[in-house]
């Protein structure tokens, strides 16, 4: 009989190995299933979160453990000098659904995001005679390389492990006007999401896109979007580009691309990707195992009425929180789909978000006056209201939260 380990207390408790990098409550979870969290008490919690919108498909997905293992009992890696089937497979799906032409795998948004900032200077080298400059935005969040913080608008990162790559002015965004100044012989390309979502989900105008657009055309340089938080469906649509009618030189995937595996995806038209043989890699880049995993849950995306769903659901979402808000004097939602942020006008995120893990419910409060809901694009009208009335009872209970509705 074959007897699966128990990890003793003392290692399900003991957090002194660990270096500390968050500030994480006393909770160790030990088991997920679509909305849902369990601890190691047995309580439950209903996720909004999902790995700051990784499991996009909610916790342990029945797709993704399939694929996963039919997988793992044929191959699990190979060097990445080797073409294996499943890449193949879902750089081919990925290519026919964004209009890219070409795609290096990766582990993280960041390294995606990293690869990007790798392929615009090289090309910057070959066509714009040395360019290198990537114009950025303020708020902007790119990933925790030095690079990609280099690259992000975020407060206060602009000391942080200085000194910082060169080579990244920042504009504000949704200001065409400041990115046309901003532009010089050394600009090779214009960086942003589509939403910031570390910001506080703060949405780029879909003028303003499309103005970037012809702008960057216009002045022979790259439009790179990071779609590691909007895209795999998160905003309604696969990708969030898609609802404004334009397409980028340079796309960058992760989070939900892998439904809770490490993968993440450069993409870019033909005409831009110029790596050379050993100017990109990753020992696991690529691999069959996450790539499986990949493909199962973009065939679950691409499903007919899929992200009709995710569009319901997420009106759903925002008609709960309208009503919310204005119960307890909040302001204005902000995002898509299911990736959205309400107002609170006050810094009380993060007393809401404590009251509410007390109360089984995870929330995230990217700035001190917002909160963002990024739950499983799975999640039920049933559990949406759930987390409203939870949501609610919380908001009652904290003096600091109670105000006059507007």
């Amino acid at each position: 009989m074959n007897i699966p380990h128990q990890p003793s207390q003392a290692a399900a408790t003991d957090t002194a190995a660990l270096m500390q990098i968050a500030n994480r409550p006393a909770i160790v979870f030990t088991h997920g299933e679509g909305s849902w969290l369990t601890d190691r008490n047995g309580k439950r919690y209903l996720d909004f979160v999902q790995g700051w919108a990784v499991n996009c498909l909610g916790h342990s997905p029945r797709p993704l453990l399939q694929a996963l293992g039919d997988q793992a009992a044929r191959l699990i890696n190979c060097s990445p000098a080797f073409y294996n089937d499943a890449m193949l497979e879902l750089a081919g799906a990925l290519t026919a659904a964004s209009g890219l032409d070409q795609v290096f795998f990766a582990n993280s948004g960041a390294e995606a995001n990293e690869g990007a900032i790798k392929l615009a200077r090289k090309w910057g080298g070959l066509h714009r005679d040395g360019a290198y400059e990537i114009i950025t935005t303020d708020g902007g969040f790119h990933g925790r390389t030095l690079a990609t913080m280099s690259a992000s608008g975020k407060a206060g990162w602009e000391v942080l492990f200085a000194p910082k790559v060169p080579g990244f002015p920042k504009v504000p965004l949704n200001d065409i006007a400041a990115v046309a100044a901003a532009i010089t012989d050394n600009t090779v390309a214009v960086m942003l999401e589509p939403i910031q979502g570390e910001a506080g989900v703060i949405p780029a105008d879909d003028g303003y896109l499309k103005d970037l657009r012809q702008l960057t055309r216009e002045r022979g340089i790259l439009l790179i979007l990071d779609e590691i938080q909007t895209g795999m469906g998160r905003t309604g649509t696969l990708f969030a580009y898609q609802q404004v009618g334009i397409t980028p030189d340079i796309l960058t995937l992760g989070k939900g691309m892998g439904g809770g595996l490490p993968l993440a995806a450069l993409l870019a038209h033909e005409d831009v990707c110029c790596f050379a043989h050993g100017d990109q890699g990753g020992t696991f880049n690529g691999n069959p195992l996450m790539t499986a995993g990949g493909l199962a849950v973009l065939t679950e995306l691409t499903k007919p009425g899929f992200l009709d769903q995710v569009i319901e659901t997420g009106n759903h979402l925002k008609t709960g929180l309208t009503a919310l808000a204005a119960r307890h004097g909040f302001g204005a939602l902000r995002g898509k789909g299911l990736l959205l942020a309400l107002d609170l006008r006050r810094p009380i995120g993060p007393a809401i978000t404590a009251a509410a893990l007390d109360a089984g419910l995870l929330l995230n409060a990217p700035r001190p006056d917002s909160l963002r809901f990024m739950p499983a694009l799975t999640v039920t009208a049933d559990e949406v209201d759930r987390m409203l009335e939870i949501l609610d009872s919380v908001c009652d209970a904290l003096p600091e939260a109670a105000g006059t509705a507007t």
